[in-house]
C-alpha cells in the first residue's frame, strides 16, 4: 500500500483479510495495530467479523488489547459470537477476553450466540464463565433470547447451567411467555418440563397460558398437572 496507511485502510485490510499486507504494515508501524476506524473499531474487531482467524492470531500475538470496545460497546467477542466465530471466539477467551462484558444495551456475547443459535459458542462461553442469567437493558436474559427463536438445543444447554426459567423482562415476559407468544411448541414444553411457571402475570396482566394460541395452553397445563 503506497503512502502513508491510515487508520481505515489498516481495518480494511483486516476485513478483507488481506493478511501479508496488514503484517507488513503493522511491523513497519505498531501503532497501527490499535488504531481505530470511526466507530472506534480496530483491525482486531475487522478481523473478528470477517473470520480471519490468522489475523486475529497475529494481531493477539502482537499483545494488543483482547477487549477494546467501539463506539457502541461491542468488544471482539460481542463481534465473534454473533457472528459466529468459534474458532475466533476460542483464540480471544484463551488470551482473556471479559466474558460478561456489556454493550451500549446490556447485552453479553450470550446474549447474541443465544439467539443467533450458536449452540458451539454458547456451550465455550458457557464453559468458561459466561453468566446465563445476565440480563440486558430490557431485562432479558439469554434464555429469552433463545425461546423467542425457539432455539432447542441452545434452550436445553441454557437449562443444564442454571438458566432461571422465571426470571421476567421489562415487559414481565418470562422465557415461557415468549415462547407461547411465537408458538414455539418444543421450545414451550421443554420450560414448564423445567418449572418454568404458566402462572405468572406480564405486565398487561396475562399468564403464559393466555397468551398461548390454539392448544399449546392446555398440553401445557396437562404437563404441570401431571
Amino acid at each position: 500500500m503506497e503512502g502513508k496507511v491510515s487508520n481505515v485502510d489498516i481495518c480494511n485490510l483486516a476485513y478483507t483479510g488481506k493478511f501479508e499486507e496488514l503484517r507488513k504494515c503493522i511491523l513497519s508501524d505498531r501503532s497501527l495495530a490499535t488504531k481505530t476506524d470511526q466507530d472506534c473499531r480496530t483491525a482486531l474487531h475487522w478481523s473478528c467479523s470477517a473470520g480471519h482467524v490468522e489475523i486475529v492470531q497475529f494481531l493477539l500475538e502482537l499483545g494488543v488489547d483482547v477487549d477494546p470496545k467501539d463506539d457502541t460497546c461491542w468488544t471482539p467477542l460481542h463481534i465473534a459470537s454473533s457472528a459466529g466465530r468459534e474458532e475466533i471466539v476460542r483464540s480471544l477467551i484463551s488470551r482473556g477476553a471479559q466474558l460478561n462484558s456489556v454493550n451500549q444495551n446490556g447485552c453479553t456475547p450470550l446474549h447474541y450466540a443465544a439467539s443467533k443459535n450458536h449452540y458451539e459458542i454458547a456451550q465455550i462461553l458457557l464453559e468458561n464463565g459466561a453468566d446465563p442469567n445476565a440480563t440486558d437493558k430490557l431485562q432479558s436474559t439469554p434464555l429469552h433470547r433463545a425461546s423467542t427463536k425457539g432455539n432447542y438445543q441452545l434452550i436445553q444447554l441454557l437449562l443444564k447451567q442454571n438458566a432461571s426459567t422465571n426470571i421476567q423482562d421489562s415487559e414481565g415476559n418470562t422465557p415461557l411467555h415468549l415462547a407461547c407468544d411465537e408458538e414455539r411448541t418444543e421450545a414451550a414444553k421443554l420450560l414448564v418440563e423445567h418449572g418454568a411457571s404458566i402462572y405468572i402475570e406480564n405486565k398487561e396482566k396475562k399468564t403464559p397460558l393466555q397468551v398461548a394460541k390454539g392448544g399449546l395452553g392446555n398440553m401445557l397445563k396437562r404437563i404441570v398437572e401431571g
